[in-house]
């Protein structure tokens, strides 16, 4: 368990990928209390070395004894790699933020949005999951909708960047934006389909019942955040070609009427959220405004005239930020305050 200290021994796993590469850069930027960085990768980029308050730090690759003395671990390496390590960091003391699927439906393991759930993390055993990055940036606004008027049903649709996918998927969508551009073949090889200028029904692995994982991801861990297990949620995710920044609309039905004026008023003053609900002007949330922002912004707040109860919104936040790195560092500094 974490000990109350002033600075704090971390490490990050995962440190060269996108989404490492974002929480050393948040740690940086939110001056978080770090006594030594350690940053871990696989074997191919071991040496290489990341900047980090003006020093260059060397990667390593994970061992046994890789995490005594590390008073917190950020893993952003993938399930299979958080399966095996994951349990070892824990055992070493350490507290392990993992942002892979690995533990997030575990009963035994808290998956905390700090503005939603953070006394969730006064029951973890050493591992504690960063949800997926949709459902992220919706739990923070649907929080305070649910708290004053009961949230029934969600219908989502996302709208996600190939950041989501990771750094071969961005090379892929500019590489084959150039070559389109330059009316030349192009190659595909991240996803099924060519991504430039195309939209993509299909985010991770098709199951049973039709749905995708990442779809039963957004149902499965909205109910759990949100600790109640009533509310229904069907989405349908979709990747688009956008670098950077996740979108969603989102249709809310509620047990109390609220308005859209209320819900709008209501979200102004929640926190970690941005109302940009301007139409006359044409103000609403975008990606390009929301990449490299820690908020989630949301606006076309509206009611919907289908149903007695019912609140259409626009969301959008930076999914390698709020969506991951900002969540996982947010996450520390929570544990930080509790000790």
């Amino acid at each position: 368990m974490l000990k109350k200290k002033e600075r704090y021994n971390v490490a990050v796993v995962g440190a060269t990928g996108a989404v490492g590469n974002e929480m050393i850069s948040v740690l940086e930027e939110r001056e978080f209390p770090v006594e030594n960085l350690r940053l871990f990768a696989s074997e191919r980029s071991e040496g290489t070395k990341l900047s980090f308050n003006g020093y260059e730090i060397p990667v390593e690759t994970l061992k046994e004894d890789s995490f005594v003395d590390i008073d917190i671990a950020m893993f952003s390496a993938g399930a299979e790699r958080s399966k095996v390590w994951a349990p070892i960091a824990a055992k070493s003391g350490c507290v392990v933020i993992d942002n892979s699927s690995q533990w997030r439906m575990n009963a035994e393991v808290p998956l905390v949005v700090p503005e939603v759930n953070a006394h969730d993390l006064k029951w973890h055993k050493g591992i504690i999951a960063n949800p997926n990055c949709s459902t992220i940036q919706m739990v923070v606004v649907l929080k305070p909708i649910h708290d004053v008027a009961k949230i029934k049903r969600v219908v989502v649709t996302t709208f996600q960047a190939v950041s989501g996918t990771g750094k071969k998927a961005m090379d892929e969508l500019l590489q084959q934006t150039v070559d389109l551009l330059n009316f030349k073949d192009i190659t595909i090889q991240v996803y099924p389909h060519q991504i430039a200028f195309n939209v993509l029904p299909h985010i991770d692995k098709f199951l049973e019942n039709g749905y995708t994982k990442e779809e039963m991801k957004m149902v499965n861990e909205t109910q759990k955040i949100m600790g109640d297990s009533s509310i229904r949620v069907t989405a349908t995710t979709v990747r688009v070609p956008v670098f950077r920044g996740h979108s969603e609309s989102v249709n809310v039905e509620t047990e109390k009427k609220i308005t859209a004026h209320e819900t709008r008023e209501l979200l102004s003053k929640a926190p970690g959220v941005v109302v940009m609900d301007n139409p006359e002007k044409n103000e609403y949330p975008l990606p390009i405004y929301a990449s490299g922002r820690d908020e989630v912004f949301v606006g076309r707040i509206r009611d919907d005239e289908s149903i007695e109860n019912g609140i259409n919104l626009w969301v959008v936040s930076d999914n390698l930020r709020k969506g991951a790195a900002l969540n996982a560092v947010q996450i520390a500094e929570e544990l930080i305050r509790m000790v």
